[in-house]
Parts: C-alpha cells; structure tokens; sequence
C-alpha cells in the first residue's frame, strides 16, 4: 500500500489528489534526493534479492537492517539495527554522519550479540556505509544492499525509526541527548508489544524469553 502512495497511485478519495494521501501518513517518508547524492556508487555488492529465503521470510533471528537517524545536519546521528524477525532494536549515537563513525557504531552494537545470532545487515547505499567490508570482517556478517530510493525494502527498520522519532522530533540536536535517555527510550521500543509479534514484545521474541509486564 505504501508502494502505491509514494508512486501516485492512490488518491484520498476526496480530493482525487495523489498527493493527498501521501499527507494523510502518520509518517510522510523521506524525500527522493538527487541522483548526486552518492547513491548507488558501491560496485560488485550483494543485492537484496540474493538475500538467504531466511532473511525474507523472516523465519530465523539472525538477520538485520541498519539506517541512520539524524538531527541537526552536520552533528550527531544515530545508527539503528533493527532484527527482522523480533523487530529488537540495537542504536548508538555517533559524533556524526560519516562512514567511519557508522561503522564503529555497528562493530560496536553488535560486539553485544552472539555470533549464531549475525547472519545478514540490510542496508541502503548511502556513502555513510561505504565501509561495509569492515563492519562485515569485524563481525562475521554478510551484507546486503537494497535498491536506491526504495525505503519499504528496509520496511521494519523504517518503522522502527519512526516509532524512535516520536522521543527525538525531527530537528533537535542529537549532541544534546544523555546516553542514559537513549538507553530509556530503545527499552521502551523492545518492551513494547506488538500486534505482528502475537502481542509479545521484540525482546521476549529476540531472547526467547517471557516478561511479565505490568
């Protein structure tokens, strides 16, 4: 359905304006940014259809997709790991937006995970993820990439920033946020129940593990 708002194809059925739907979303998406912007620069990468059926169908725990979130341009950002299967999110913050802070990041995050539990990291070709080699060497995991413009391939990290966007507006400067606030936040997002999960929470899910939430 996404799909088919981004493209125009799906009017509001008042206004017969394509664009009317698309300002109905909760979240309005990202816009298409100039063919300049560097995406699309990585040569002889794995593409997201030659993804293990296991990372698709979301059948197992090992796969992720990574994304950024950021705040004033130019500062602080975040780098998001959101598990395919359990929806679990891993973020930290980096001094900002560049290739060799996103990749420390996610050397980092996932130095947090055991190694049965790293198969595929999904990610856009931004240049911030131009050093993918490292990250993947570092921590045994195989890359993907989706197609440029094409944000429903990484649907469920999407998601997952938006839901984080509802603690971080759009426009405050990350630089100002504790760690200790963060840390608040991303519990939140993995002990909140979701419907897709049967009503359990992305942690009981990632961890195989029951809560007794209150």
């Amino acid at each position: 359905m996404y799909l088919f708002i981004y493209r125009g194809l799906f009017n509001d059925g008042f206004t017969k304006d394509s664009k009317g739907a698309r300002r109905k979303l909760r979240r309005k998406g990202k816009p298409k940014k100039s063919s300049l912007d560097g995406r699309s620069v990585f040569k002889n990468t794995s593409k997201i259809e030659d993804r293990p059926i296991e990372a698709a169908k979301r059948t197992e725990i090992g796969h992720w997709e990574a994304d950024t979130v950021i705040g004033v341009q130019g500062k602080s950002c975040f780098v998001t790991l959101v598990n395919r299967k359990s929806r679990f999110l891993l973020a930290k913050k980096t001094p900002r937006k560049d290739s060799n802070s996103v990749k420390e990041a996610i050397i980092h995050l996932f130095s947090t995970i055991q190694q049965s539990n790293l198969k595929t990291i999904t990610s856009d070709s931004g240049l911030e993820f131009m050093r993918y080699k490292e990250f993947s060497n570092a921590r045994g995991i195989n890359c993907f990439f989706a197609d440029p413009y094409s944000p429903w391939q990484r649907g469920t990290n999407e998601n997952t920033n938006g839901l984080l966007r509802e603690y971080l507006p759009k426009g405050q400067d990350l630089t100002e946020v504790p760690d200790k606030s963060i840390d608040v936040f991303i519990s939140k997002l993995n002990l909140r129940p979701k419907k897709c999960l049967g009503w359990k929470t992305p942690y009981e899910i990632f961890y195989d593990k029951v809560l007794h939430l209150i």
